[in-house]
């Protein structure tokens, strides 16, 4: 079977991944990246690291519309979005350095771990909708740590930094699920967007697979959001877990078959 040349990945295929991607992006607070990196490596031939850098900027516009869609019904903490993002912005470009360093084998184990762990809080978790945190110091402090933790998440993997965001403002702070999803959307911006300028001056980014996902990813997204708000909070929660317990299983699989290649 020929391998997909990695400098034109048919069209039709960055179509559908944009669809599947936004429609994540908006139901599950940015899942889209999550999505959008393993189908670029199966389905476009990206490797890793160049699947990565194109994911982070293909999520960009879904993050934009996504977040849009959720700040009139009053799911964003403005407040918490800012300082995040300040913790945030420092870590994605670590992330993109870490991105050029670290191998690729080391890379696809890490990225497979965390979608485990992740998916195994969130499957655990019961998440409740409730009124806002009253700031603090300590909760200036811990949306700091998260942000940092986004932006790391983002630069080395490309996903935006959701699978952070979301279970730490649910799990560890007590932020309503609805709340974290559409907050974790506007700090997602942020992370994107310095994340690719990184990712875009090592030449890492396929530009053009990043627009056409990207620009479909955001139609999609509108859709995935209103499904987010529709959702319960526990069934939420298990299909992100089963999201991303899917997506690590093929992972692994592809892994284990490289490994032996």
């Amino acid at each position: 079977m020929p391998v997909p040349d990695q400098s034109r990945p048919r069209l039709w295929v960055l179509i559908l991944i944009g669809v599947i991607g936004g429609v994540f992006s908006g139901a599950f607070g940015g899942g889209g990246g999550i999505v959008i990196v393993p189908l670029l490596v199966t389905f476009a031939g990206f490797d890793q690291r160049r699947a990565a850098a194109t994911s982070l900027l293909a999520i960009l516009p879904s993050t934009l519309s996504g977040a849009i869609t959720y700040l009139p019904h009053g799911e964003v903490d403005l407040v918490a979005a800012g300082i995040v993002s300040v913790g945030a912005v420092g870590g994605s470009f670590l992330g993109a350095l870490l991105l050029r360093r670290l191998p690729l084998p080391a890379l696809r184990w890490a990225f497979i771990v965390l979608l485990v762990l992740v998916a195994v809080r969130m499957a655990l978790l019961e998440p409740e909708r409730g009124e806002p945190l009253a700031l603090s110091p300590w909760l200036v402090a811990a949306y700091l740590g998260v942000g940092l933790a986004m932006g790391i998440t983002s630069g080395m993997f490309g996903v935006g930094g959701a699978v952070i965001g979301v279970p730490a403002l649910v799990a560890l702070l007590g932020v309503s699920d609805l709340v974290a999803k559409g907050t974790t959307l506007v700090v997602m911006v942020v992370t994107s967007a310095t994340g690719s300028l990184a990712n875009r001056r090592s030449g890492l980014v396929d530009v053009r697979s990043a627009v056409v996902v990207g620009l479909v990813a955001a139609g999609a997204a509108v859709g995935g959001a209103y499904l987010g708000l529709a959702m319960p909070p526990r069934v939420s929660g298990i299909l992100f877990a089963v999201l991303l317990g899917l997506v690590a299983v093929q992972l692994t699989v592809r892994a284990i078959r490289r490994g032996r290649g």
